[in-house]
């Protein structure tokens, strides 16, 4: 990438950083960009730096006014309070951060333990916010890399008859995962992070027999686990692992006769020291505003049967 690509012609983009940031020293030499001040701004600006470039690979253009919308955005420091919810700054500047109560209650489950259950519905930002925390730590270095994974069971349909090899037949119950990771790590480094493991998308099957230190381990959809799949899944724990485990249990896709595990977990280890729950409802719901009616139609209809 072009340095003018990212300062502008005459340093123009370069001049409106500066006014943007006037306590810092600006300078580019080179290929390099120099920035002097006070170290919790530095940090600031070093990240909507790297959303810049992001946006530039993407899109092969930087104008003013993304600059603008990407130095806007609330100014986050290393001593902003864990309480209000913020997460990171994701690509193109968005601010991640809890969105309802109950969200917020998750984040601060996961600062107090090192295993958190998110139970709730569709649409509640189970995975999304669980997804977020994870990136937050691997950024902060607190671990070394993340694992995420779901059971690869059928709703609905049959995964043998899909085309492709294993990886393609897979891959469509990871999109998800993979969606949020692209809102929230600029595609480069998060193709590097995937090449290199520190990143890694694999089906619940992929986890047995292993031990997972120092990672953010996410099991997702986890009320289609078997008991003995989650059973298996829990006792993966390394040192310096942490483990979230998010599941709608109104949507069970596993065949009549096997139950799922998801709840049994929840009533044996309730309780436990090192162990949170937080429940997200329909109140939590953040897609579209018909979900929010949807969900509660079919709740209704439950109740009705």
């Amino acid at each position: 990438m072009h340095p003018i690509e990212i300062l502008g012609i005459n340093n123009q983009n370069l001049k409106l950083i500066q006014q943007a940031y006037p306590k810092l020293k600006i300078v580019a030499r080179g290929n390099e960009i120099i920035l002097k001040g006070e170290e919790a701004e530095v940090k600031v600006l070093e990240e909507k730096f790297h959303l810049m470039v992001a946006h530039i690979l993407k899109y092969a253009k930087l104008s003013e006014e993304k600059i603008t919308d990407i130095l806007g955005n609330i100014q986050i420091t290393e001593t902003e309070p864990e309480g209000d919810g913020f997460l990171l700054l994701g690509n193109d500047g968005m601010v991640i951060k809890a969105r309802t109560p109950n969200q917020l209650k998750l984040i601060e489950a996961s600062n107090k333990n090192d295993l958190i259950f998110a139970i709730g519905p569709a649409g509640t930002g189970k995975t999304y916010t669980s997804v977020a925390i994870a990136v937050r730590a691997l950024k902060r270095k607190e671990v070394k890399r993340i694992i995420i994974t779901r059971p690869a069971v059928e709703a609905g349909e049959n995964l043998g008859f899909l085309p492709g090899d294993l990886k393609e037949k897979i891959d469509p119950y990871l999109r998800p995962l993979y969606d949020a990771l692209d809102d929230m790590i600029p595609p480069e480094k998060l193709k590097l992070y995937m090449e290199n493991r520190t990143i890694e998308v694999a089906p619940l099957a992929f986890m047995r027999g292993r031990t997972l230190n120092h990672a953010y381990v996410i099991l997702d959809e986890a009320q289609n686990a078997t008991h003995t799949q989650l059973k298996m899944f829990l006792t993966r724990m390394g040192p310096n692992a942490k483990f979230i485990i998010t599941g709608d249990l109104t949507q069970i896709d596993l065949p009549k006769k096997q139950q799922s595990g998801l709840l049994n977990a929840i009533h044996i280890l309730k309780g436990i020291e090192g162990i949170g729950i937080t429940e997200l409802t329909v109140q939590d719901v953040i897609r579209h505003k018909l979900v929010k009616s949807i969900v509660n139609a079919y709740e209704q209809f439950k109740q009705v049967e």
